[in-house]
């Protein structure tokens, strides 16, 4: 269904361009043709990695899958209240799918089980120490302990109560914690792997740069806009891009986005049938203030659906203020996977987002693309 939009999608952008050429006016919007297999191999993946650090040499690869958790805590502590306290901050559903996906796999073990290199070098582990040296709760990280790329959050208290009070208490600081870990992992993934084309096409059409997963490697252009998605009809990931004139900061707000979103897609994403197209099921979209690459940021994360089909699915957007040119450019991913798991899919794409680089007054060398974490007391 996803391939068919897409398709469609084109045909429609192909037959509006030659009607253009037709009347000598206007810019002609094109659909850019995929590169065969071959070319793909060779041509689709830019690699900009950076030099490995001496100790990330010297480590073993982090184990298990993105958004996997080990918890390492006695059954006895499990099954009370402090362990139901951070079964309960992963065990979070994800934001914005249409159906309930937990935060995070849990896997939980005994503290004797951790001295195993199988379970030391897990990417996201979490651990307990309970004594009476500590006068209050709080939390403490350490990065690439056993393992590359790894984070190990220990939670300290003098004892299980105000432990399990706390854990609570700090229950979203704890889950955006290691989300951000994950975001910055794929952004590094991207850094060093990503599609070039697709960056190309983003310069040329907007004068942005951003970097998407190699496998998104299909193209429509339009006036001011980018849709680049995988197009495989089923687990498909797009990303999206488009710009309007910046007027005030009555620009972001939840309705002006909503009116904005349905315009654009309206116009740019046609559906499979005669008549349809891609818009917003408005009573399932939020937005809210953020800061990304230090600038200001509306983050939206809601669902789409196709007028006059069955197709929809979550989408999260990021508009940003181009200063320079005074207009805002939104990034858009999403997914249509309509017989499978989302969370991955998304935040793989939700990702990419963050590496949107806007056109800047002066050039910046050393753009810092990863996310602030939030802030919590290393482990020296």
């Amino acid at each position: 269904m996803m391939k068919k939009l897409f398709v469609y999608a084109t045909v429609c952008l192909m037959a509006l361009s030659v009607a253009s050429c037709a009347g000598g006016e206007g810019k002609k919007d094109t659909a850019e043709q995929p590169a065969t297999k071959s070319e793909q191999t060779q041509k689709s993946v830019k690699k900009t990695a950076k030099p490995a650090s001496k100790k990330k040499l010297l480590m073993p690869n982090a184990s298990g899958l993105p958004y996997e958790m080990l918890v390492v805590m006695s059954d006895e502590q499990w099954d009370r209240p402090l362990g139901r306290a951070v079964f309960g901050v992963l065990d979070t559903d994800v934001p914005g799918l249409p159906q309930s996906e937990r935060s995070f796999r849990i896997t939980r073990i005994d503290p004797s089980a951790f001295s195993s290199n199988m379970f030391r070098i897990m990417r996201n582990v979490i651990k307990v120490d309970i004594q009476n040296i500590y006068t209050q709760p709080k939390l403490k990280f350490a990065r690439n302990v056993y393992s590359y790329p790894q984070m190990v959050m220990t939670l300290q208290a003098p004892d299980e109560a105000s432990l399990a009070e706390y854990v609570k208490d700090n229950a979203q600081s704890i889950l955006d914690f290691f989300t951000k870990a994950e975001m910055n992992r794929e952004i590094d993934n991207l850094r060093e792997e990503h599609n070039p084309e697709v960056s190309r096409l983003a310069q040329e059409i907007l004068g942005v740069d951003v970097w998407v997963p190699w496998e998104v490697n299909k193209f429509k252009k339009g006036k001011d806009f980018l849709w680049a998605s995988t197009n495989t009809g089923k687990k498909d990931m797009s990303i999206v891009l488009y710009s309007y004139p910046y007027t005030d900061t009555n620009t972001f707000t939840l309705e002006y986005f909503l009116n904005k979103r349905d315009s654009v897609m309206k116009v740019n994403i046609p559906g499979g049938p005669k008549g349809s197209y891609m818009t917003t099921q408005r009573d399932y979209v939020y937005v809210k203030d953020a800061t990304v690459q230090g600038k200001y940021a509306q983050v939206a994360r809601g669902l789409w659906r196709v007028q006059g089909d069955r197709m929809g699915g979550p989408f999260v957007s990021h508009s940003r203020v181009d200063e320079v040119n005074g207009r805002v450019i939104v990034a858009e991913a999403f997914v249509y996977a309509p017989e499978s798991l989302k969370r991955d899919l998304m935040r793989r794409m939700e990702a990419a987002l963050y590496t949107l680089q806007l056109p800047q007054a002066d050039k910046v060398d050393n753009l810092v693309y990863n996310l602030e974490e939030i802030v919590i007391e290393p482990e020296l």
